[in-house]
């Protein structure tokens, strides 16, 4: 009895809740359950939401809920000052003040070691890091946590943003502010997407906060399809291609040839696609069953005629926030060609930078950026209207979207100059077949996953509507069928999701 309840209060940093464990749809029926008994009073529905959330990042990433706790506290009150505001002086205090604290949180937690390795290699300098709230933490707790190191917090990019676009919006007028502090720190940790997207603007989400409880039959086959979609695209697909061929070749490219490498680069299309995506396919489906709509956050990315067109299909909530609170802010397309091809610039870059803090990320963006401000310029002269054109426009952007992902996936710039000096100078033509025969599960499963993807979007709604009539008995048969399919590919380890690290 002592071990079950230790790990129901324990946090284990090897062990973490994850959509893919059978801990977290334990822990998703508990939340259910409780669901059923409250959902009819909305304020005992959104602290029973609110609590479960919290309970949920701390299994997902330890004692940093407190710094959850702490941005919810800060932008609830900074979000009370701004709509109680009698002067716009004040409304600009408050909302700058939300913004600069939430990004120096941000900032300590992720960019610390970026900095200052940066100016200790320009300046030959020997500045240390100390991690700050670990030091408080022993101080007051007579802990002893390490306060030699920094770790980023689960989730600290996406409740960042999520956090900043309450106060911005309530801002711009955008959103009333919610009724209590409860109903914030609901709308900031919704367990669902709480740690890896999607991104959820207050103007789409605190209106949900006090609506009753509504699920039509026909959602509930969606969220069923949404989950085992998810779950099928992030164990069978990402999981297998990830362990037993991409992280092999990205490990160490010259052990392989050019041609393995490439399709190591293609792998790792797929597999960042069906993990992430999986995710995101998951939370919808999770989020649903308790009654509430989050945005879609990809769609077909690798059909896109253009990078453009891929960012509109691509973590389309990132993009999205980008858009709105960055691109635009910092003048958008409103003061000349020029300006525009700068700020779309900056917008990537600061976007790379957001993934993570590393010079490859700076570049990754660039690469993004330069190809937006082309994509821009191509379109005042030429737009792609005939299938011929549509096809060169898919395979040149998916390539494009591949060369960036060597920069986002390799380990540091020299396993990047490796990578793509093989590919360049190494290919190998000749063992082309050795390598297909040697790697067959894997690439067929790239090749799947792929082709999949490419399918028309009616054969897809067709196979989705075809799950959501079937009777109930039929779904949780296939249900019941799934699992223990996905239980088989779990046998060689669970991979965390690849945003839990952003």
């Amino acid at each position: 009895m002592y071990s079950i309840w230790e790990s129901i209060i324990s946090y284990n940093a090897t062990n973490p809740m994850l959509f893919t464990r059978i801990d977290f749809w334990i822990f998703f029926s508990v939340v259910l359950l409780g669901l059923s008994l409250v959902h009819k009073n909305l304020r005992t529905r959104n602290i029973w939401l609110a609590l479960v959330s919290v309970y949920f990042y701390y299994k997902s990433g330890g004692f940093y809920f407190g710094l959850l706790l702490f941005s919810t506290f800060a932008d609830y009150y900074l979000g009370n000052a701004i709509y109680n505001a009698n002067t716009q002086r004040k409304r600009d205090y408050a909302v700058t003040a939300s913004v600069i604290i939430n990004l120096a949180v941000l900032g300590y937690f992720k960019y610390t070691y970026f900095f200052t390795n940066s100016l200790n290699t320009l300046f030959d300098t020997n500045i240390e890091t100390t991690n700050w709230l670990a030091k408080l933490g022993n101080i007051f707790t007579n802990s002893a946590f390490d306060e030699s190191s920094i770790i980023l917090p689960v989730g600290i990019s996406f409740y960042t943003f999520q956090t900043i676009s309450y106060t911005v919006d309530l801002y711009r007028y955008k959103v009333k502010p919610v009724k209590s502090m409860f109903d914030f720190a609901f709308y900031v940790s919704f367990f669902p997407q709480l740690v890896a997207g999607p991104i959820v603007r207050a103007a789409e989400f605190v209106p949900q906060l006090y609506r009753e409880f509504r699920l039509r039959r026909y959602e509930l086959g969606y969220a069923l399809f949404l989950i085992l979609n998810g779950l099928i695209k992030k164990i069978i697909i990402s999981d297998y291609i990830s362990v037993n061929f991409v992280d092999r070749v990205f490990t160490d490219p010259l052990l392989y040839s050019g041609f393995t490498n490439l399709m190591a680069v293609y792998g790792y299309a797929i597999q960042i696609y069906c993990d992430f995506s999986g995710y995101t396919d998951i939370a919808i489906g999770v989020a649903l069953l308790l009654g509430f709509r989050l945005p879609t956050n990809f769609l077909s990315p690798y059909k896109a005629t253009s990078i453009t067109d891929f960012w509109r299909r691509w973590h389309i909530s990132l993009s999205r926030w980008l858009k709105d609170y960055l691109y635009i802010t910092i003048g958008g397309n409103r003061k000349g060609n020029i300006r525009t091809y700068v700020n779309l610039l900056i917008t990537m870059i600061l976007g790379g930078l957001w993934h993570g803090a590393h010079f490859r990320f700076i570049l990754w963006g660039a690469i993004h950026g330069v190809a937006l401000a082309f994509d821009k310029i191509r379109m005042n002269y030429f737009v792609a209207s005939n299938k011929t054109a549509k096809l060169f426009g898919v395979i040149l952007t998916f390539h494009i979207v591949c060369f960036s992902w060597v920069f986002f996936r390799a380990v540091d710039m020299t396993h990047i100059n490796n990578m793509l000096y093989q590919i360049a100078f190494n290919f190998q033509w000749s063992g082309m077949f050795d390598v297909i025969a040697g790697y067959k599960a894997p690439i067929s499963l790239i090749i799947i996953g792929l082709t999949i993807h490419w399918l028309p979007k009616q054969w897809k709604r067709y196979y989705r509507k075809l799950f959501i009539a079937v009777p109930l008995w039929v779904k949780i048969a296939i249900v019941i069928i799934t699992a223990v399919i996905l239980y088989q590919f779990q046998a060689s380890g669970i991979q965390p999701f690849i945003y839990f690290q952003f």
